[in-house]
């Protein structure tokens, strides 16, 4: 009877740690040092050709900034994560006239954030000369839900009115301004290193 050999199925955490290294840019020979793993054996991971200890799991995960159980996903359901209304992240300041509210769940890898945002009339989400605070590559789209708002992007102010939308590069200066004395509902979306060159 002839011998087959069997194929071990592809490593499921491989694809994963590819992905979290290149979100973070990190060249296997990175990723190796910040980890004190030898890039020959992440690469190997990677492709599946091997599947690490869980002492070289945590090393990969701690070089990636996240724990064992965030790389291995053991902290989510079934690739599905509910964020509840009570459990929104809140961020901004009723002070200035802006409050938001993330609504993605802080999750490692994650290539987007969705917040809803709240402008009392004459707010700005920023000042006009603050440095712009997304990663380079990153692109915005926000959708007005109620009221009015003025984008200025890199010195150039856009008109929205209730239902429109627009995309922009997010690494370029740029605030949101209500320009009403009524308070503005609108979401953001900012996506990571997505712009096209």
């Amino acid at each position: 009877m002839p011998l087959v050999a069997l194929q071990r199925p592809p490593s499921p955490i491989g694809p994963r740690v590819r992905a979290l290294r290149e979100a973070m840019s990190l060249s296997l020979r990175d990723l190796g040092e910040r980890a004190g793993v030898s890039a020959p054996m992440l690469s190997q991971v990677e492709r599946g050709e091997t599947s690490p200890t869980l002492a070289v799991a945590g090393r990969i995960a701690s070089g990636l900034e996240l724990s064992l159980s965030q790389l291995l996903r053991l902290d989510e359901g079934e690739g599905v994560t509910v964020v509840r209304a009570a459990e929104r992240r809140p961020g901004g300041s009723r002070r200035t006239g802006h409050a938001y509210e993330v609504l993605t769940p802080s999750v490692p890898g994650q290539r987007a954030e969705v917040s809803e945002h709240n402008l009392d009339g004459g707010a700005m989400t920023a000042g006009p000369d603050d440095p712009p605070m997304h990663e380079p590559g990153s692109r915005e789209t926000a959708v007005v839900l109620s009221g009015r708002l003025r984008l200025v992007c890199d010195g150039v102010p856009h008109e929205l009115e209730e239902g429109d939308a627009v995309t922009f590069d997010a690494d370029l200066p740029h605030h949101f301004h209500n320009p009403d004395i009524t308070g503005t509902r609108f979401l953001a979306v900012v996506s990571a290193g997505l712009r096209r060159s």
